[in-house]
């Protein structure tokens, strides 16, 4: 088995829907696999039901050593290609995934964005389960939201923290 120093995490893209039996595919295989879920209320005709959908259409995170996995990767069904950026496979900061996985495990409300966000002002979390991360605030409906941005996969979190938990950092 390789030694977790020399595997670094990736985002893949799948076709759409793909991303459990992906997921499924890489366990069993014995990647380390990260498919961030959050659960939502799903409305049909006849009924109303909370679901788990992955957070990022499309996107399923995998911790490999790239030059020896490759292949064998793109080798399973359902996956398009390692997300790159410019003519780069970029690795993704651990710290990155603790994020997600801290957020998804502290909060319901996430809301996903493309969009790119201002920069209105830099602070740090002085209080509850994100203590010490850093980010930007931005308004929203008379509320301050705390904003961890995902560079490797261009898209940003966002994610209410109440006004006192937060302090400026100059």
């Amino acid at each position: 088995m390789l030694s977790h120093s020399t595997q670094k995490w990736y985002a893949l893209y799948t076709n759409p829907r793909s991303e459990k039996k992906v997921f499924h595919e890489l366990n069993i295989r014995g990647f380390e696999t990260f498919l961030p879920l959050q659960k939502t209320l799903k409305q049909w005709s006849d009924r109303k039901k909370k679901v788990e959908i992955p957070l990022f259409n499309s996107y399923i995170f995998v911790k490999t050593e790239l030059e020896k996995n490759y292949y064998a990767i793109l080798e399973i069904p359902g996956i398009v290609k390692f997300v790159k950026f410019g003519k780069e496979i970029n690795s993704i900061r651990d710290e990155q995934i603790d994020a997600i996985k801290l957020l998804l495990s502290n909060f319901d409300d996430i809301e996903l964005s493309d969009e790119i966000i201002q920069v209105y002002q830099k602070v740090e979390i002085i209080a509850g389960p994100l203590t010490g991360f850093k980010g930007i605030t931005i308004e929203n409906q008379g509320n301050k939201n705390f904003a961890v941005e995902l560079e490797q996969i261009g898209c940003t979190l966002r994610v209410n923290i109440p006004k006192h938990f937060i302090k400026k950092v100059i």
